[in-house]
């Protein structure tokens, strides 16, 4: 498989939950390939900040920050007419932000704990991507990334040598299953888009307490191919998955 990247250099990315942790890191990594990059975020202060320590490294990156909360209509729309306002299209957009959730026994778990988790993890995909599609389709080589988990891998949790088979919940684990069945779906319906729905491995972030033994690189690895390279394992994939070494 060949993970090299043969996107020219006016490429643009977005990506969502680009402060911290992942989204950063797959920023500060596609940035360094030339592209332009949009810094969707909630907390636009810490995507200036993330967008400022990027540049001290590389002085020349296009990285433009736009204010997007996953989790609104009004706020998604509004980033939308900022990108399309800028003029600088789009070919390659990162559902990457998501949160834990509440921790609780499964079962313990009712209703209410579900809300706030799918309406990130879940329902924030679909809220971006529905409104970027427009802007996306119209790109040579569009490129649909959703950034899901193994805790969401039937295969990776029924696994007892995997790790992920001894981490308990219910929520956070569904909303990141249900995310690989609407990139399954997206696939078959956007046939001239590269969809893609990564599982970057136990990654030490904010998320799970830094707990995680791989770093953001590690982390990253698999978005960033997806987001990339000119050759994928398939709809879905890891980072052990790849063959070939990725700019970091």
């Amino acid at each position: 498989m060949d993970t090299t990247t043969d996107i020219d250099t006016t490429t643009t990315a977005l990506v969502t939950g680009a402060n911290k942790g992942l989204g950063a890191q797959t920023c500060r990594r596609l940035a360094r390939l030339g592209w332009t990059v949009w810094l969707a975020a909630r907390d636009t202060a810490a995507a200036e900040a993330t967008a400022a320590d990027i540049r001290a490294d590389q002085p020349d990156a296009d990285l433009r920050v736009v204010s997007l909360d996953v989790t609104s209509d009004a706020s998604v729309a509004a980033a939308v007419e900022t990108v399309t306002a800028a003029g600088t299209g789009l070919d390659v957009l990162v559902n990457n932000a998501g949160i834990a959730g509440e921790p609780v026994d499964t079962l313990e778990t009712t209703p209410a704990h579900f809300l706030p988790v799918y309406g990130v993890n879940l329902l924030g995909p679909v809220r971006v991507t529905h409104a970027f599609l427009p802007l996306l389709t119209a790109s040579a080589r569009p490129r649909l990334v959703m950034v899901s988990s193994g805790l969401g891998r039937l295969d990776l949790v029924n696994d007892p040598t995997r790790p992920e088979s001894s981490v308990p919940g219910l929520v956070y684990q569904s909303s990141k299953a249900a995310l690989f069945m609407v990139a399954n779906q997206y696939a078959k319906a956007l046939p001239d888009v590269r969809v893609s729905a990564v599982d970057p491995g136990w990654t030490a972030t904010d998320l799970n307490g830094h707990s995680g033994p791989q770093t953001v690189t590690e982390g990253t690895d698999a978005i960033v191919a997806a987001a990339s390279a000119d050759d994928v394992p398939g709809l879905v994939f890891d980072r052990d998955d790849l063959t070939a070494p990725l700019p970091v």
